[in-house]
Protein backbone atom coordinates (compact mmCIF):
# COMPACT_ATOMS: atom_id res chain seq x y z
CA UNK A 1 0.00 0.00 0.00
CA UNK A 2 3.22 1.97 0.12
CA UNK A 3 2.48 3.70 -3.57
CA UNK A 4 -1.08 2.79 -3.66
CA UNK A 5 -3.55 5.75 -4.13
CA UNK A 6 -6.49 3.86 -4.38
CA UNK A 7 -9.49 5.91 -3.82
CA UNK A 8 -7.49 9.43 -3.55
CA UNK A 9 -7.20 10.20 -7.10
CA UNK A 10 -9.75 12.73 -6.88
CA UNK A 11 -8.66 14.57 -3.53
CA UNK A 12 -7.20 18.06 -4.10
CA UNK A 13 -3.28 18.26 -5.17
CA UNK A 14 -1.36 19.25 -1.68
CA UNK A 15 1.79 20.49 -3.45
CA UNK A 16 4.08 17.91 -2.63
CA UNK A 17 4.19 14.51 -4.24
CA UNK A 18 2.30 11.79 -2.29
CA UNK A 19 0.44 13.82 -0.44
CA UNK A 20 -2.96 15.02 -1.09
CA UNK A 21 -5.68 16.52 0.82
CA UNK A 22 -8.33 14.41 2.27
CA UNK A 23 -12.07 16.26 1.49
CA UNK A 24 -13.56 15.26 4.81
CA UNK A 25 -10.84 16.48 7.46
CA UNK A 26 -9.66 19.15 4.36
CA UNK A 27 -6.29 18.36 6.09
CA UNK A 28 -2.91 16.94 3.95
CA UNK A 29 -2.63 12.84 3.94
CA UNK A 30 0.35 11.09 2.94
CA UNK A 31 -1.41 8.65 0.11
CA UNK A 32 1.81 7.72 -1.74
CA UNK A 33 4.60 7.31 1.04
CA UNK A 34 7.06 6.10 -1.89
CA UNK A 35 6.86 9.18 -3.66
CA UNK A 36 6.94 11.63 -0.70
CA UNK A 37 10.11 9.81 0.80
CA UNK A 38 11.51 10.09 -3.33
CA UNK A 39 11.10 13.70 -2.97
CA UNK A 40 12.18 14.44 0.30
CA UNK A 41 15.50 12.78 -0.71
CA UNK A 42 15.92 14.35 -4.04
CA UNK A 43 14.71 17.84 -2.28
CA UNK A 44 17.38 20.78 -0.36
CA UNK A 45 14.97 22.99 0.76
CA UNK A 46 14.15 22.43 4.44
CA UNK A 47 10.53 23.56 4.03
CA UNK A 48 9.81 20.51 1.93
CA UNK A 49 11.00 18.32 5.05
CA UNK A 50 9.21 20.71 7.54
CA UNK A 51 5.75 20.14 5.50
CA UNK A 52 6.11 16.48 5.80
CA UNK A 53 6.71 16.73 9.41
CA UNK A 54 3.52 18.46 9.96
CA UNK A 55 1.56 15.94 7.87
CA UNK A 56 2.52 13.16 9.82
CA UNK A 57 1.79 15.10 12.63
CA UNK A 58 5.65 15.62 14.28
CA UNK A 59 5.10 19.03 15.38
CA UNK A 60 8.05 19.37 17.89
CA UNK A 61 10.42 18.01 14.82
CA UNK A 62 8.72 20.70 12.39
CA UNK A 63 8.97 23.29 14.87
CA UNK A 64 12.86 22.55 15.74
CA UNK A 65 13.78 22.45 11.70
CA UNK A 66 11.24 25.65 11.43
CA UNK A 67 13.15 27.34 14.23
CA UNK A 68 16.64 26.88 12.34
CA UNK A 69 14.56 28.02 8.43
CA UNK A 70 13.14 30.90 9.99
CA UNK A 71 16.39 32.13 11.16
CA UNK A 72 18.12 32.00 8.02
CA UNK A 73 15.08 33.30 6.18
CA UNK A 74 12.97 35.02 9.06
CA UNK A 75 10.61 36.84 6.11
CA UNK A 76 9.42 33.27 4.31
CA UNK A 77 6.12 33.71 3.94
CA UNK A 78 5.77 29.73 3.48
CA UNK A 79 7.91 29.35 6.78
CA UNK A 80 5.26 31.65 8.49
CA UNK A 81 2.95 29.74 7.40
CA UNK A 82 4.42 26.32 8.77
CA UNK A 83 4.86 28.38 11.93
CA UNK A 84 0.87 28.57 12.49
CA UNK A 85 0.26 25.37 11.29
CA UNK A 86 2.82 24.20 14.17
CA UNK A 87 0.17 25.86 16.31
CA UNK A 88 -2.64 24.48 15.05
CA UNK A 89 -1.42 20.77 14.96
CA UNK A 90 -0.75 21.58 18.86
CA UNK A 91 -4.42 22.43 19.19
CA UNK A 92 -3.36 25.90 20.31
CA UNK A 93 -6.18 27.05 17.43
CA UNK A 94 -6.77 30.44 18.57
CA UNK A 95 -3.00 31.57 18.10
CA UNK A 96 -2.72 29.81 14.62
CA UNK A 97 -5.74 31.65 13.58
CA UNK A 98 -4.43 35.04 14.35
CA UNK A 99 -1.25 34.03 13.25
CA UNK A 100 -3.30 33.41 9.40
CA UNK A 101 -5.23 36.81 9.90
CA UNK A 102 -1.79 38.59 10.04
CA UNK A 103 -0.27 36.97 7.26
CA UNK A 104 -3.76 38.25 5.45
CA UNK A 105 -3.33 41.56 6.33
CA UNK A 106 -0.12 41.78 5.21
CA UNK A 107 -0.52 39.99 1.99
CA UNK A 108 -4.06 41.58 1.11
CA UNK A 109 -4.55 42.68 -2.67
CA UNK A 110 -1.17 40.13 -3.63
CA UNK A 111 -1.21 36.75 -5.34
CA UNK A 112 -0.78 35.37 -2.12
CA UNK A 113 -4.36 36.77 -0.78
CA UNK A 114 -6.28 33.71 -1.54
CA UNK A 115 -3.53 30.92 -0.18
CA UNK A 116 -3.57 32.76 3.30
CA UNK A 117 -7.63 32.55 2.82
CA UNK A 118 -7.22 28.84 1.82
CA UNK A 119 -5.14 28.32 5.00
CA UNK A 120 -6.94 30.51 7.27
CA UNK A 121 -10.77 28.68 6.43
CA UNK A 122 -8.60 24.90 7.00
CA UNK A 123 -7.54 26.18 10.34
CA UNK A 124 -10.84 27.73 11.11
CA UNK A 125 -12.61 24.69 9.71
CA UNK A 126 -10.56 22.67 12.08
CA UNK A 127 -11.25 24.80 15.04
CA UNK A 128 -14.77 24.37 14.78
CA UNK A 129 -15.56 27.73 13.34
CA UNK A 130 -17.37 26.39 10.37
CA UNK A 131 -19.57 29.87 9.20
CA UNK A 132 -15.92 31.38 9.30
CA UNK A 133 -14.58 28.85 6.94
CA UNK A 134 -17.14 28.84 4.73
CA UNK A 135 -16.51 32.77 4.35
CA UNK A 136 -12.69 32.34 4.03
CA UNK A 137 -12.91 29.71 1.57
CA UNK A 138 -15.52 31.13 -0.57
CA UNK A 139 -13.24 34.68 -0.44
CA UNK A 140 -10.27 32.24 -1.59
CA UNK A 141 -12.01 30.75 -4.44
CA UNK A 142 -13.49 33.37 -5.80
CA UNK A 143 -9.62 34.90 -5.78
CA UNK A 144 -8.54 32.16 -7.75
CA UNK A 145 -10.86 32.35 -9.90
CA UNK A 146 -10.43 35.41 -10.72
CA UNK A 147 -6.78 35.37 -10.93
CA UNK A 148 -7.05 32.56 -13.29
CA UNK A 149 -5.13 30.54 -11.08
CA UNK A 150 -4.06 26.80 -11.07
CA UNK A 151 -7.21 24.46 -11.83
CA UNK A 152 -5.50 22.67 -8.76
CA UNK A 153 -6.04 25.50 -6.27
CA UNK A 154 -9.29 26.16 -7.89
CA UNK A 155 -10.57 22.38 -7.11
CA UNK A 156 -8.78 22.44 -3.65
CA UNK A 157 -11.37 25.57 -2.85
CA UNK A 158 -13.83 24.33 -4.45
CA UNK A 159 -13.75 20.95 -2.74
CA UNK A 160 -12.79 22.74 0.54
CA UNK A 161 -16.16 24.99 0.34
CA UNK A 162 -18.24 22.18 -0.33
CA UNK A 163 -16.86 20.55 2.71
CA UNK A 164 -17.60 23.02 5.10
CA UNK A 165 -21.31 23.95 3.21
CA UNK A 166 -22.24 20.12 3.65
CA UNK A 167 -21.29 20.23 7.45
CA UNK A 168 -23.30 23.55 7.74
CA UNK A 169 -25.97 22.17 6.37
CA UNK A 170 -25.80 19.11 8.73
CA UNK A 171 -25.56 20.75 11.63
CA UNK A 172 -29.13 22.95 10.91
Amino acid sequence: MRGDMTGTADWPQAGFPGIRINPDTLMPQIVNEDAVREALSASTDPADHIFVLLVEGHASEAAELLAEARFKDPESFRLRVFEAEVLSITHRMDRAIELFRQLLAEVHGTPREALALQFLGTTQYAAGQTSAAVESFSKALDLRVAQSADAAQIYSSTVALQRARDILDLAC
